[in-house]
């Protein structure tokens, strides 16, 4: 029995070391390799770039107050349609204490004045009746009534702008109400009834109560590599994919780029503009991300041959020409002249459509 198990033993042993001699040989064997064959065709090869970038409006207005004070009312919301002079909100007054003393002031001194204007005028007007004094004497007297008059109505204006924002003559064209400087959508509303609000001056760029935009007047806003750049111009055309939108391809023309570059990760870019032409019946909202696709060159009709069978070696490119056809087939190198590419197919010349190229190598 126990001569049986070494028996056993000494065969697994032997086993072993057969199996992994075995191995070692066929993985020490050179992989035979083959190639397919691939022929020059007649094609069209055309060079773009693709930009990334969004859909924004050409212009966007920012709606700002003309006085300071606290939104009463918001007439507006993100989404409605608003035409030029349209009331966006009404803002409510928190009058200054001094200029409303200085106001009450003034209507105390006008109703003075006026008082007085007034006792003057009816006592040449006895006077004038009696013949006392003279008409030009009277009416001198009359004018200054009617003066003192009109400078009673003016403080109490005064005194109702300062309290109220709101000129008595004149209430429909008070500057606490916000209206729309352009006709267009109304893309946003940042402030709520009750936010306090600043007037722009000169000091400070002022709350904005709301955003509009003519959504009519759309443009796409990319940023180009400074490696393309200079291969872009003024005019060319462009074809504008939303993300958003996969089954709407929009078109434009390039309109604008920047002539100064930003620095962003290492890398100089440069900001493009396209003017969109066709966003009529398309429901584009702002910020809409977006690719544009420029056609920097297109050669039609010319000869090709994809890229991945091209040998550089250094200035020079080469490819292996086969006159064999079966398999195993014997490659001769010749050198060839390449054109445009668009990153997969190259021109070329040097070869017709008759040569037979080695292509993708296949293991066995």
């Amino acid at each position: 029995m126990k001569k049986f198990f070494r028996i056993l033993l000494w065969v697994l042993i032997a086993g072993i070391f057969i199996g992994t001699f075995v191995y070692l040989y066929i993985s020490s064997r050179p992989a035979e390799v083959t190639y397919d064959v691939v022929n020059p065709t007649t094609g069209d090869i055309v060079r773009t770039t693709v930009l990334t970038g969004k859909i924004e409006p050409r212009d966007e207005i920012a709606i700002k107050p003309q006085v300071s004070g606290i939104i009463s009312e918001i007439c507006v919301e993100a989404g409605t349609v608003v035409n030029e002079g349209d009331i966006i909100a009404r803002i409510k007054i928190i009058p200054d204490e001094g200029q409303l003393s200085s106001a009450l002031t003034r209507i105390e001194s006008a109703r003075i004045a006026l008082d007085d204007a007034r006792a003057k005028w009816e006592r040449n007007r006895l006077l004038l009746e009696k013949k006392v004094i003279s008409r030009e004497e009277y009416e001198t007297s009359e004018t200054t009534y009617r003066q003192a008059e009109r400078e009673l109505e003016a403080a109490r204006d005064a005194y109702s702008i300062v309290k109220e924002g709101v000129s008595v003559n004149n209430a429909s064209e008070s500057n606490t109400l916000v209206r729309a400087t352009i006709t267009g959508l109304v893309l946003d509303v940042p402030v709520k009834v009750g936010s306090s609000v600043i007037q722009a001056n000169t000091m400070n760029d002022g709350t904005t109560v709301a955003t509009i935009a003519d959504m009519n007047n759309l443009i796409f806003k990319g940023n180009v590599d400074e490696t393309e750049v200079g291969l872009l111009k003024v005019g060319m055309p462009m074809t504008v994919n939303v993300g958003a939108l996969p089954k709407d391809t929009l078109h434009a023309v390039v309109e604008y780029i920047a002539p100064k570059g930003t620095e962003s990760n290492g890398a100089n870019t440069f900001e493009l503009k396209g003017a969109i032409s066709d966003a009529a019946g398309v429901e584009l909202r702002s910020g809409y991300s977006a690719n544009a696709t420029v056609t920097l060159s297109s050669n039609i009709g010319v000869l090709t041959i994809p890229e991945s069978v091209v040998e550089w070696a250094g200035d020079s490119t080469f490819v292996y020409v086969t006159t064999d056809t079966i398999q195993p087939y014997v490659f001769t190198r010749r050198a060839v002249t390449l054109g445009e590419s668009d990153g997969i197919n190259v021109e070329v010349s040097g070869v017709n459509t008759s040569d037979r190229l080695r292509g993708r190598a296949i293991t066995h």
